[in-house]
């Protein structure tokens, strides 16, 4: 990677929709069970709303009974960049692409094998692209 994409906010804005844009580039998150990917089992890759970058894979995600998209790793340890957040009276580890510095969510040590990693992601962070041949 050369070095991150970078927009205006005003670009940024009318890129994504209010929902996004809150998430991403605000730091927000959806409520629980309301997001697109929460529940579902289509099969293909998660990419950044952002910028389009491959984050997660369908085949690491999981039902942690969160109410938020759950994966057990991203799909390259580079796509992603954790900080500490300590906001909201918490000390959690905050999520965000690696090539547009987009709000992903958090991750969690409390996830399942082979990683013990819950990468708990907002639904409004990302794009599902279909592998081909699945029309899902």
């Amino acid at each position: 990677m050369t070095g991150k994409l970078t927009k205006s906010e005003a670009e940024w804005r009318e890129q994504l929709t209010d929902l996004q844009y809150n998430v991403t580039r605000q730091h927000g998150t959806e409520r629980a069970f309301t997001g697109k990917y929460h529940d579902s089992k289509a099969d293909g890759v998660y990419h950044c709303i952002c910028c389009g970058e491959a984050l997660f894979d369908s085949e690491t995600k999981f039902d942690s009974g969160t109410g938020w998209p759950s994966y057990w790793a991203p799909i390259d340890k580079a796509a992603v960049e954790e900080r500490e957040d300590n906001g909201l009276f918490m000390r959690r580890t905050e999520v965000l692409c690696a090539n547009c510095d987009a709000h992903l969510g958090h991750v969690f040590p409390d996830g399942p094998k082979p990683t013990g990693q819950r990468y708990c992601m907002n639904s409004a962070s990302l794009d599902l692209k279909p592998r081909d041949g699945d029309k899902s």
